[in-house]
């Protein structure tokens, strides 16, 4: 599946969008209006003044509603969920080359709110997944302790972890030590 730039970025910032919800002993990645602005900062989000505890707020409801998505059911009621979203963030798609980059694609209106930039732009990039039939690449990490999504980007859509060095291994090392102890007895 190729995945153009873009695509990815907003595939990146719904995943870590989803991650930041509390979760265990994991607090609020999203707990105040400055840890917004780090999240923008790190995704890059373009067109984002100054940042609110309303904004804070909006963010927080796009978070839930991308992790709805994430937990349909179906196709269908994943394609519902994204039309709703996209829809109440009023896209406007237009054509724009700006810091550097070529000519690309964003589907907020100008001057949206950054919320409705996540939900415009997220709620696209996740719609062109379910449209290529690939929405079976959007998951949770198999491991037991660990549920943070993400996206299978794998040529054969093997991936099971969130990060292989972390979940995936730690998991290996616990299976070769299990093996390990059975075979001395």
């Amino acid at each position: 599946m190729l995945i153009n730039h873009d695509t990815r970025c907003a595939l990146d910032a719904v995943v870590d969008l989803v991650n930041s919800a509390a979760e265990g002993d994991a607090p609020d990645g999203l707990a105040d209006v400055e840890a917004l602005r780090r999240f923008v900062d790190r995704h890059a989000i373009s067109d984002v003044g100054e940042l609110t505890e309303r904004d804070l707020g909006a963010v927080r409801a796009v978070r839930e509603r991308f992790t709805e998505v994430l937990a349909a059911s179906d196709t269908r009621r994943a394609a519902t969920l994204l039309n709703a979203m996209v829809a109440a963030a009023g896209t406007t798609p237009r054509l724009t080359d700006h810091d550097g980059y070529d000519w690309h694609v964003h589907y907020f209106a100008p001057g949206a709110s950054v919320a409705d930039h996540l939900a415009a732009d997220g709620g696209m990039a996740l719609a062109f997944l379910l449209v290529a039939g690939e929405r079976d690449r959007l998951r949770r990490c198999e491991a037991p302790d660990c549920r943070r999504a993400f996206v299978d980007l794998s040529r054969n859509r093997s991936r099971r972890y969130c990060d292989s060095r972390t979940c995936g291994n730690r998991l290996h090392v616990a299976a070769y030590r299990a093996r390990r102890r059975e075979a001395a007895g």
